[in-house]
């Protein structure tokens, strides 16, 4: 079965050649994550640092940095969750496939943690400044944990059956903690145990909450799994786990378990914030200091041998893109049975994971009309953003399947293709101002403030894309190096930008008024206008980095021949976004020089990573 902590998959991993020891000294502020974040880009092993600078607790680092790793931790179980999605999806699929079926019961009694009166947690304490004390981008506000697994229970219905089990973010110090009496608690909008501190601040109690660092694998997945009402996180880490999860308390406390590698317990104060950050975030920038919720710590347990589990996030692709390609495997054919008329939905990792949704829907409202014309993917592109975490995202693209049978939503230059060959700028555009976007988005007109626009296409074929720069192009003073990014899709390198937050800029709106109709711009049904269009138009990641995370919807979308007819915009020439840094960005994420030389050391000949990286 699966493992029962976090120590065993350590030492089968290393037993494979999964998994390496490093034994030559390793700083946790800044080297570490450094380390990490190079091994994953290497496809390396999981790394276990056994020589932590100044802590004696080892550090483990890139568990989860393949998918096959992440498989192989799970391969016990996989054939029974993927039985159940099976009998969801179909149930007569039990009639065609008795032996899977036979796995759903057997799988579904792992789902129900069992309470014991001790456990290994329970053998130790300590404190917080004796934790390893990882600082991952040199602007960091202190050190953070990266990996933790945020356990809470209703106020008003205390229970397992009520819990919530997320990964929100920890900061250990820095700031204005008290130190090893105070941590930060960063958790985002529309995380469950928002709702848990909402009850506890209308009755004016404080919100017990336990965090776990470490024990069974499941559990890490399981806290950023995106569950349906109703399922708590930790009956998921039981039946991904292959295990009951075994679970003890102490004191009247809240549960936690009982291998895991440490526990902080404490209450969050109904009346206090104080501000957590600055801090690397998964978009590529800083998520910058906030009031966020402040946690009183209690105890820090921590059980014999224990193992500190982290990661580093940054610019994707990191270690998170490997927890976003799990779960859909897991739970992408659910997809349609939680959003019926939806084929499949993918948040792309390159642009930031919430920035970007493509969505392959149906087109089904008048099946017998000679011209099609999104109307039930607009109903769907609703429904879309109106269902969990989703409803985070600013930029959605929706095409219909029928036009095409075998897209793939997964071949992102295919999508956009598809798309911008068929979308019609005049009426195709749809957007959703002076709403709620990612907390880590800093491109919107606030924390947590922004817009969102879907953009639906189907139908025939309207457009040949072109893929070269035509050569009677031309471009307006301030604006120069023009690449073709993707077919029918143009770079352009624009002034500085210094416009105040959320208004038009004056410089893109006299962009478009340069051109006419029949400008031969608009051959491009796209133009994005950014900082340095070499580098975006370089790669297919740095273009959708730069694209979807450096603009708003409502603010940055211009188009050349706009105009608004009963409250809807479009425009008959390119649609133009203004994706240049702006004056109210967080700041991109920048290495520090003499930390990476002293990682390259590592890995010359004769060093520890030599081979690795």
């Amino acid at each position: 079965m699966g493992y029962k902590n976090l120590s065993s998959c350590v030492a089968e991993l290393e037993s494979t050649g999964q998994l390496i020891r490093i034994t030559s000294e390793i700083d946790a502020d800044l080297e570490a994550g450094s380390i990490q974040r190079r091994v994953y880009q290497a496809g390396g092993p999981a790394l276990l640092f056994t020589n932590v600078k100044g802590c004696r607790f080892p550090m483990l680092g890139n568990l989860f940095g393949t998918l096959d790793r992440t498989r192989y931790i799970f391969r016990d179980t996989l054939k029974t969750i993927e039985a159940l999605v099976a009998l969801k999806v179909n149930p007569a699929h039990a009639l065609k496939h008795p032996l899977d079926a036979l796995r759903a019961p057997a799988g579904a009694l792992h789902l129900l943690p069992r309470r014991v009166k001790s456990g290994p947690i329970l053998a130790h304490t300590t404190s917080i400044d004796q934790l390893p004390q990882l600082k991952s981008w040199p602007d960091d506000g202190g050190a953070f944990i990266t990996l933790p697994q945020v356990f809470s229970e209703s106020p008003a219905r205390p229970g397992i059956r009520t819990s919530n089990l997320g990964m929100y973010r920890v900061q250990l110090s820095g700031g204005k903690y008290e130190p090893n009496r105070e941590i930060g608690l960063h958790y985002q909008i529309h995380r469950g145990i928002g709702v848990h501190h909402a009850e506890a601040i209308e009755r004016g109690v404080p919100l017990r909450v336990s965090i776990f660092v470490g024990g069974p694998p499941s559990l890490s997945v399981a806290a950023v799994m995106p569950l349906p009402e109703g399922m708590p996180e930790l009956a998921f880490a039981g039946l991904l786990g292959g295990h009951r999860l075994a679970m003890v308390a102490r004191d009247g406390g809240l549960p936690m378990p009982a291998e895991a590698d440490f526990v902080i317990t404490g209450t969050i104060d109904p009346n206090k914030t104080l501000p957590e950050g600055p801090f690397g975030d998964h978009l590529g920038y800083y998520s910058l200091a906030h009031d966020f919720p402040v946690l009183r710590v209690e105890q820090v347990y921590h059980r014999p041998g224990a193992i500190w589990s982290f990661t580093s996030v940054g610019r994707p692709p990191q270690e998170d893109t490997t927890f976003g390609a799990f779960i859909h495997e897991l739970t992408g054919p659910l997809i349609p049975t939680v959003l019926p008329g939806i084929r499949a939905v993918h948040a792309v990792d390159a642009a930031g994971v919430h920035p970007l949704l493509l969505a392959v829907g149906s087109e089904r409202y008048v099946p017998y009309a000679r011209e099609k014309r999104p109307q039930e993917l607009l109903t769907l592109g609703n429904a879309v953003l109106g269902q969990g975490q989703l409803s985070l995202a600013k930029y959605l693209f929706i095409c219909a399947g029928e036009d095409n049978p075998a897209l793939d939503i997964h071949d992102i230059p295919a999508f956009l293709r598809h798309v911008l060959e068929r979308v019609d700028w005049r009426r195709d555009v749809h957007f959703q101002t002076c709403t709620t976007i990612d907390t880590l988005d800093y491109s919107g007109s606030g924390l947590n403030e922004g817009s969102k626009v879907v953009i639906a296409a189907c139908g025939e074929k309207r457009r040949e894309l072109p893929l070269e720069i035509p050569g009677d192009l031309r471009l307006p003073a301030g604006f120069t190096a023009p690449q073709v990014a993707l077919p029918g899709v143009l770079m352009v390198q624009g002034p500085e930008c210094h416009s105040p937050r959320g208004l038009d800029d004056a410089a893109i709106e006299a962009f478009c008024r340069s051109f006419g109709d029949d400008d031969p711009i608009n051959r491009f049904p796209l133009v994005v206008i950014g900082d340095d269009s070499e580098f975006s138009a370089r790669t297919l990641n740095n273009w959708l980095w730069t694209t979807f995370t450096r603009s708003n919807p409502a603010s940055d979308i211009y188009g050349i021949g706009a105009s608004t007819v009963a409250r809807h915009w479009g425009c008959r020439g390119a649609l133009v976004i203004d994706a240049r840094r702006k004056l109210h960005h967080a700041p991109p994420l920048i290495e520090d020089a003499a930390i990476e030389a002293r990682v390259d050391a590592l890995g010359a000949p004769g060093g520890p990573l030599h081979g690795v990286i």
